[in-house]
């Protein structure tokens, strides 16, 4: 089989095309032929080594964790699922993958693929909405009535994340560029911000909670916009030590190294009287059964930038790495639908 590793750390020159035998599931895994797969921002940071602190395996690696196929084979112990069903996942941060035609996926990482959705749309779902619906509904908390902030709205999370926010019953206020306005406010968001302009943010002082989709300054003003008590997650800026201790189950050391570089922001935090987390998402099939069924109801839309044939995946991530994709960047492959 095809599939796309990455044989060093560094640019996109260190990902190409291998060939490859076919994996093969073990107990509680699946076999999934990939129809389409879904770039994400953690795709080139891992191959640029910014995550080798969380996960350093051993190289080369097939890039890849979003995705839509069909199941080939099952591994001992998987029920609820039989071969040639139509399936949808994450195999998650710690098991990558999916920049192939086939792949092995944890059992408990995937669902049945909305039948309302193509391939190509439904790949584009598992880690960013997600993300959004974890962060929102899980850490955030986030309740009917309630006013949410958002950066980064027109992004592929911040897309996933006005929808869910307005399904939780909030009003979301997000920022975005003026190419990126008309798009979030299509998706239900109450109020968009230039993202250019940090002036309108820093005169707010009235939002219940805040997800962080950007980081760098834009984080340390989201920070002066919320009610005293009030809880910012970013999955943008950098990890503090819950992320160690919670989302990754690491030790001490991890833990330690994070409180050190997150300190500053933690400090900022406090000053202003609210609290700071950093999240990284667990994929699980309860979730992506609850996405599934937004979207079969019509409340969840996933928003699609460019598709690429998996020939062109080398493109795909120098498209995404400019940083300007209106939603998601997929890989389509040559069988999908």
């Amino acid at each position: 089989m095809q599939a796309m590793q990455f044989n060093g750390y560094g640019g996109p020159e260190k990902a190409e095309f291998r060939e490859l035998p076919i994996p093969q599931p073990e107990a509680n895994q699946v076999l999934v032929r990939i129809n389409a797969a879904a770039l994400n921002p953690v795709d080139y940071k891992f191959r640029q080594g910014i995550l080798r602190p969380i996960i350093s395996p051993e190289l080369p690696v097939t890039l890849g964790n979003d995705f839509c196929g069909t199941v080939e084979a099952l591994g001992s112990g998987v029920v609820g699922l039989q071969v040639g069903q139509r399936v949808y996942g994450c195999v998650g941060i710690d098991y990558t993958g999916t920049f192939a035609e086939y792949a092995v996926v944890h059992a408990d990482r995937l669902a049945a693929a909305p039948e309302n959705l193509s391939d190509v749309q439904a790949a584009a779902i598992p880690l960013a909405a997600q993300t959004a619906l974890q962060t929102l509904r899980d850490v955030l908390r986030i309740q009917q009535g309630q006013r949410v902030l958002i950066s980064g709205g027109a992004g592929g999370v911040g897309t996933f994340a006005i929808q869910i926010a307005k399904i939780l019953g909030a009003a979301v206020t997000t920022t975005a560029s003026s190419k990126g306005r008309d798009l979030c406010l299509r998706l239900g968001a109450d109020e968009v911000l230039d993202y250019h302009d940090q002036t309108p943010l820093a005169e707010k002082r009235d939002f219940d909670a805040a997800l962080d989709l950007v980081g760098g300054a834009t984080t340390a003003t989201m920070f002066g916009t919320l009610k005293q008590g009030a809880t910012l997650v970013s999955i943008a800026a950098v990890p503090e030590p819950q992320t160690a201790s919670q989302d990754l189950r690491a030790g001490w050391g991890l833990r330690l190294l994070f409180g050190a570089i997150s300190l500053p922001l933690r400090a900022r935090a406090k000053w202003h009287g609210v609290r700071y987390r950093y999240y990284f998402m667990r994929s699980k099939t309860a979730d992506l059964q609850w996405l599934a069924d937004r979207c079969l109801e019509g409340k969840l839309v996933p928003v699609i930038d460019r598709e690429f044939a998996f020939a062109e995946a080398k493109e795909a991530f120098a498209y995404l790495e400019k940083g300007h994709a209106k939603g998601k960047v997929v890989l389509k492959m040559n069988k999908s639908q």
